[in-house]
């Protein structure tokens, strides 16, 4: 599959997740939205925030400065970056190309959902692109001094009352953070604030803190919106992936 060809894919398949997040939008416009997702916030027995259920947004996807409701060149970026994002094209993403989307575009355009394990550990799976996931900390652990450079970073997780509040570091500098090409560097350090509303729409407000791309730290908020009744599905799209031209089609 060439370059081109496979991000058309990606644009169409990313088209058949927006139409009904479209739809629903002017559902909700029209005060026809479902029922359900108005009704309260879920709790375990505990009492805690049950944060169960496939979810889409809560990221960027397509602009961060046009998503987040920033005012052309709001945000803070330093000269070099501003350079770099403005000579970065749509091809050229590594998403594309079937790269993890990074943080926190990860929760952006396809479903997802938290998945806990015992009160230590949070893991976030989705389904778009690669079908991984994310690992985070909930034993009270620290970032390492040290920490080696990945696509989703190092993640410490803790409750503020009934905000889960998820800090970040260790990123590498591949991933974008929208199409547009929005960039930021190694230094990046990311504080997610998730909070479920009600039973149907979660806010994730998250700080973004770079000071190798940015001049000073910037807050950006998302709204994901619960999927009731659907489960993730089987999406396989491996780096290079070279399938057409392998098997002769272009």
């Amino acid at each position: 599959m060439t370059a081109r060809t496979l991000v058309g894919v990606m644009v169409a398949v990313s088209l058949a997740w927006l139409a009904p997040l479209a739809a629903q939008e002017r559902g909700r416009a029209r005060g026809k939205e479902d029922p359900r997702l108005s009704g309260p916030v879920p709790r375990l027995p505990d009492g805690s925030v049950d944060l169960d259920g496939a979810w889409v947004g809560g990221g960027p996807v397509q602009d961060m400065e046009v998503q987040g409701r920033f005012k052309p060149g709001e945000i803070p970026l330093l000269p070099w970056a501003k350079k770099l994002l403005d000579s970065r094209k749509p091809q050229d993403d590594p998403h594309a190309a079937c790269m993890p989307m990074g943080v926190p575009r990860q929760a952006g355009e396809y479903p997802w959902r938290f998945i806990p394990y015992r009160k230590t550990h949070l893991f976030i799976l989705w389904e778009g692109n690669i079908h991984s996931y994310r690992q985070i900390f909930m034993d009270g652990r620290k970032h390492p001094e040290d920490p080696d450079p990945t696509w989703f970073g190092h993640s410490i997780g803790k409750w503020e009352g009934d905000t889960l509040v998820i800090d970040t570091v260790g990123f590498n500098d591949k991933f974008w953070f929208d199409r547009r090409g929005h960039p930021h560097t190694e230094q990046l350090h990311t504080i997610e604030r998730w909070t479920r509303v009600d039973f149907g729409h979660m806010v994730n407000e998250i700080t973004i803190d770079d000071p190798g791309a940015y001049s000073r730290p910037f807050t950006t908020k998302y709204t994901a919106t619960l999927s009731p009744d659907t489960e993730l599905m089987e999406y396989i799209c491996a780096e290079n992936n070279m399938f057409g031209v392998a098997g002769g089609f272009r």
